[in-house]
């Protein structure tokens, strides 16, 4: 899947990723804000976060840094691909696939 972002809304960035691209610094083509919405059947959270949008292939189509972890205070569970948060009438839990 590819993101279609219209250039003209992204912010200026001067925050290279290193370790995503074996063996390259990747510069992003800037940062954009976007509403997001963390949801299950029942429970959902909502908050805009900054995203880097960078111009290669990789395996991620998004990737959470530590300022999203604090906003939503996600608790990342690794092994079993989960991300657990508070929302405004329990524990929301996001699943990944391996």
């Amino acid at each position: 899947d590819k993101l279609n972002v219209d250039l003209r809304k992204l912010h200026v960035s001067q925050s290279p990723f290193h370790g995503i691209v074996p063996r390259q610094r990747v510069m992003p083509l800037g940062t954009i804000d976007l509403s997001m919405t963390f949801s299950d059947v029942v429970l959902y959270r909502r908050e805009t976060l900054s995203f880097e949008v960078v111009d290669f292939q990789g395996p991620y189509s998004a990737i959470f840094r530590r300022p999203c972890y604090a906003t939503f205070m996600v608790v990342p569970n690794y092994a079993y691909l989960k991300l657990k948060m508070t929302g405004p009438r329990g524990v929301i839990t996001v699943s990944g696939n391996f």
